[in-house]
């Protein structure tokens, strides 16, 4: 019965973030947004101490339920490897913790946390990876289907459905989202959880706390029969059936033991005395301080690491061929309205695409940049800025783009516009233009004459610059092919006009 319900428990989550990444239409983030905002590392980076502690608390009583309910990570392992299961049943096998390098690369990720590698951050933060893997691999799978039902839809004289762009962000993460997806899944296809319990460091703080579980497993030697069939289903390779230990650092609370024992002998229930043994088979106290110090140094520094840091057409008229616009080359990157800055955004995003998804403009793209890679960006080729759109900072768990309001977005200053004079219509072709000025929403553009000496001089955009809140309606909208006439350069540190 508790595995049945892990399981329940375990598909609604799953299901409900993975819609987070699919949905195009902007209604599920206002019911379950919140599933994105309770996952353990967004939570701290966010400073959110209401959660952690939920979470903190939730581990301690019930042990690593997290990793097998909560994370969708952790839950997609566990997929792929029902399908292993299916290709060969009682696989699995007791292995020793390898210390050594769950925490070595806890430390590299506190490190990487630090210095601002935000980088590497992203490819080991779960909730993260598995954004990308959804962002990236399955939601052009979903608006293909989508667009093939708005065609058949269509054909029937309905509209209950209506056909959305599918397109690719950003190669290189679209890259490591395949690679990750290939990797973690076949590690999962054929020993299961090998990812949680040697990679993830999420993983390694919460196997740290569920050594002192309130509610575990436990193996009762007397009814044990060493058939040693819960540890050849055991996905964590953490029950030692011999000498009836489980390591529960690595125990992920899947409850698969419990269901397997023919003779009754695994139970989940409350910590006993003589259950202190079983945290970690066949090591001494002395690795088993040394571990607690390196985990509680590691925890000490990310703690105190948050709190510091806390083209839609392509003719004209069916007739002439409209080039595609390619990104200028901007000094400055630019980020969304609410990041603040990019240092803000370059020590808090861990790259997990939510805001890039639910961007109804196609501004946000994920960065190319190594040191920045998979964060978002915003570039004007298919779209702009809208004021009114505050979405990316609705869904942000991390605090990376704080929450903001219309008002307040329109008053945001993240980039200025910058005119070439090379590329202008009006310069180059003799005609007039205007598009950039009647378009602009801060009203920073206005037209004056390219010659004042000339009266039939064509007329060019003048940008304010105290006014232009970069918000990329020039650039977006400017005739000129293939680099526009005027584009926006980022700021560093966001202004208040």
């Amino acid at each position: 019965m508790l595995r049945k319900i892990r399981i329940l428990l375990a598909v609604v989550c799953f299901v409900s973030i993975t819609l987070l990444f699919l949905d195009f239409t902007g209604t599920v983030h206002a019911w379950l947004g919140w599933l994105a905002k309770v996952q353990l590392l967004p939570a701290i980076l966010a400073g959110n101490a209401a959660i952690v502690a939920a979470l903190v608390v939730l581990t301690l009583l019930f042990g690593r339920v997290y990793c097998s309910v909560i994370c969708p990570l952790g839950v997609m392992q566990d997929c792929a490897a029902w399908f292993g299961k299916r290709a060969r049943k009682n696989r699995y096998g007791y292995s020793p913790e390898r210390k050594w390098l769950r925490y070595g690369i806890l430390a590299l990720f506190v490190v990487a946390m630090i210095v601002g590698a935000g980088s590497l951050v992203a490819l080991l933060a779960p909730y993260s990876a598995y954004g990308r893997i959804a962002q990236n691999l399955f939601a052009p799978l979903w608006a293909w289907g989508n667009n093939a039902l708005a065609y058949m839809a269509e054909r029937a004289d309905s509209y209950a459905f209506y056909s959305v762009d599918v397109w690719i962000k950003s190669a290189s993460t679209l890259a490591v989202a395949a690679v990750s997806f290939a990797v973690i899944a076949v590690l999962a296809w054929r020993n299961g959880r090998t990812w949680c319990n040697t990679v993830c460091p999420v993983g390694t703080v919460l196997g740290f706390l569920s050594r002192f579980s309130l509610l575990r497993p436990s193996i009762d030697a007397d009814k044990c029969n060493g058939c040693g069939l819960c540890a050849r289903n055991c996905k964590a390779a953490c029950i030692d059936s011999k000498s009836h230990k489980i390591d529960y650092s690595r125990c992920v609370a899947c409850m698969d033991c419990i269901d397997k024992c023919h003779k009754g002998a695994i139970a989940y229930r409350m910590r006993r005395k003589n259950d202190v043994a079983e945290k970690e088979p066949h090591a001494t106290a002395e690795p088993s301080n040394a571990a607690r110090r390196n985990f509680l140094t590691g925890v000490g520094m990310l703690a105190a690491t948050s709190a510091i840091r806390a083209q839609d057409k392509v003719v004209d008229g069916g007739l002439a061929v409209i080039a595609d616009k390619k990104i200028p080359v901007r000094r400055t990157p630019i980020v969304p309205p609410g990041a603040r800055s990019l240092r803000n955004m370059a020590s808090h995003c861990t790259g997990c695409q939510l805001c890039v998804s639910v961007c109804p403009n196609g501004v946000l793209r994920p960065s190319g940049d190594l040191m920045t890679l998979m964060q978002p960006e915003s570039s004007y080729e298919r779209g702009y800025c809208r004021p009114e759109c505050t979405k990316c900072s609705e869904v942000c768990p991390t605090g990376a783009i704080r929450k903001i309001t219309r008002a307040e977005k329109s008053s945001i200053q993240i980039g200025h516009a910058v005119w070439i004079e090379s590329n202008c219509l009006p310069v180059t072709e003799g005609v007039y233009c205007g598009n950039c000025a009647r378009h602009c929403p801060a009203g920073a553009i206005t037209m004056i004459s390219y010659d004042s000496d000339d009266p039939d001089a064509p007329k060019i955009p003048s940008v304010n610059v105290e006014r232009c809140i970069g918000c990329g309606a020039c650039e977006n909208l400017c005739p000129a092919r293939p680099f526009s006439a005027i584009y926006v350069e980022g700021h560093e540190q966001h202004r208040t006009i």
